[in-house]
């Protein structure tokens, strides 16, 4: 049996998911990563720990099949945004600095509506907000000069692994299409952009295709010392051992093991997820809710929008990826349990009594009004420094209600960018839904209302990985088209929404949208 790896480099965790030629899921690895203690604003990762978190998740897959089957590829997907600073050392002068950082708010607010941020959005498909890599090199080099001046390359978390492994800078054009930096007609850096942040061109790196190649890629695997008697031709496993230390064998832990395959450099998580969901035909939208959430929908062109509300990013120069994100998912569940509840959230499991509870309250949570912009929001009014309301407070609503008010929230937060979607792209046909939310079916079922439309669930996987082993199989010739990875996936529950209480959701919808508008010169 034959196998890709597909791998998803997050903010929070990395996930790798192991992917036979005939669509099943033989296993799956996940290592999680903490941010760095930074002022709030602020939000850092440790590059090399990332780093280290790809390897062993990689080495988990590859030495839990190595008997059972063989490495063909492995495949990228990774988190957009991100930005890291490298010396000409080619060692890290920064921490990755990720989508949710807002030091540069001032620096996005200034440029945000202007006629240049305007054209650099037209061009890029990015919607200004500090969020970008654009805004954050303008915050480097107004307020981290020496910084700045030292750079030699600004990458991201993605370059910086292949780099790692190949000694190459490359970046695929659907993480390079969301850095601000891209023409995304051209598929090419924008001059205009570079000038403006103040940077050259070879101190980005080299855009390729996302279905790039890289050959005889090797890795040292984590967990992979093994014993001379136990060494296998390579011809055989596709595995290559080696004997360099005299230390390993004098403590008896054996020969380090090594790879060598193809690393496909593949595309962005968000894109990712629309393959990995078989959200790929027109009029296919991939919902995702996590920690944050967004709406996507595949078209065969950028689709300008003169509100600036969405984004366009590069699948393949012939797809590409309209929609929008949302910074506020699953995180308020979090933040309302510790701060309200004053109860300690481990893991996404913890909610589950957080939906149950919110589940006893009907429909509409009697009125009571949620504006979940806790974080600043993105999409569709990419303002940073929006602030979050509960709204329509009488001496009816319990805890129970603001739980549902929560919920219900971030579901017309959704609903906001579906309806920016469909008057730029339009109309939504299938959702087809991913993220950990899907393990609720109450929430699903909130969600289905609100939106009024079906949601299909096709796979408990996670979205982008899944979608990265797809884009993997199609750049080695598994599949000759990209649309085949669709008859791997299997829809396994669809959600009907109740027009009776789609009707309810609409009244609360229409103050809902209101809001913003009407309270943001208080903001």
């Amino acid at each position: 049996m034959k196998y890709v790896i597909g791998v998803d480099i997050g903010t929070s965790g990395t996930k790798a998911v192991a992917f036979s030629h005939k669509g099943e899921v033989l296993a799956n690895a996940y290592s999680s990563y903490e941010r760095l203690d930074t002022p709030a604003i602020h939000h850092e990762l440790d590059p090399d720990t990332l780093y280290d978190a790809f390897i062993t998740a990689v080495s988990e897959l590859i030495l839990q099949l190595k008997d059972k089957a063989t490495l063909t590829a492995i495949s990228l997907s990774s988190a957009m945004h991100g930005l890291l600073l490298i010396g000409d050392d080619h060692k890290p002068i920064s921490a990755l600095i990720t989508w949710a950082d807002l030091r540069s708010r001032e620096q996005a607010k200034k440029l945000k509506n202007s006629a240049v941020g305007s054209e650099i959005y037209r061009l890029s498909g990015t919607p200004i907000h500090p969020m970008s890599p654009l805004s954050k090199i303008i915050w480097f080099k107004e307020n981290e000069k020496e910084l700045f001046s030292k750079t030699f390359k600004f990458i991201s978390i993605k370059e910086y692994i292949i780099h790692k492994l190949t000694g190459r800078y490359v970046i695929d054009y659907s993480i390079a299409s969301a850095t601000g930096l891209f023409d995304i007609y051209r598929l090419d850096w924008n001059p205009k952009a570079l000038e403006l942040v103040g940077i050259r061109n070879d101190q980005l790196s080299e855009a390729v295709t996302t279905t790039y190649q890289i050959e005889n890629v090797e890795m040292t695997l984590r967990g992979g010392m093994m014993s001379k008697q136990d060494m296998i031709p390579e011809a055989e496993m596709n595995l290559k051992k080696e004997v360099n230390q005299k230390e390993d064998l004098k403590a008896g832990s054996g020969f380090p093991l090594k790879i060598k395959t193809s690393v496909v450099i593949g595309a962005s998580d968000g894109c990712l997820a629309n393959l990995g969901t078989n959200a790929v035909r027109p009029g296919d939208v991939s919902l995702t809710i996590g920690t944050s959430g967004a709406v996507r929908m595949v078209s065969s062109k950028p689709q300008y929008d003169p509100k600036e509300r969405i984004f366009n990013y590069v699948l393949t120069p012939e797809l590409f990826v309209s929609g929008g994100p949302i910074n506020n998912g699953g995180i308020l569940l979090k933040w309302y349990t510790e701060n309200f509840l004053q109860s300690e959230v481990d893991d996404a499991s913890d909610f589950d009594s957080f939906i149950k509870t919110a589940a006893t309250v009907k429909p509409g949570s009697d009125g009571l009004i949620f504006l979940p912009y806790v974080q600043g929001e993105r999409a569709p009014v990419w303002d940073a420094d929006a602030k979050g309301v509960f709204f329509g407070i009488t001496g009816l609503h319990t805890q129970a209600h603001f739980m549902r008010a929560i919920i219900e929230g971030i579901c017309f937060s959704l609903l906001d960018v579906s309806l920016s979607l469909e008057e730029t792209l339009g109309d939504i046909k299938n959702i087809y839904a991913s993220g950990g939310f899907i393990k609720s079916p109450a929430w699903v079922q909130i969600l289905c209302d609100i939106l009024g439309k079906k949601i299909h669930i096709t796979d408990t996987a996670d979205a982008s990985s899944i979608g990265a082993a797809m884009l993997g199989m199609f750049a080695t010739g598994i599949i000759s088209n990209i649309a085949d990875a669709s008859k791997f996936l299997i829809i396994q529950k669809t959600y009907e929404p109740e027009k009776q209480t789609t009707s309810i959701y609409q009244k609360n919808f229409n103050i809902y949208r209101g809001l913003y508008d009407k309270l943001k010169s208080d903001f």
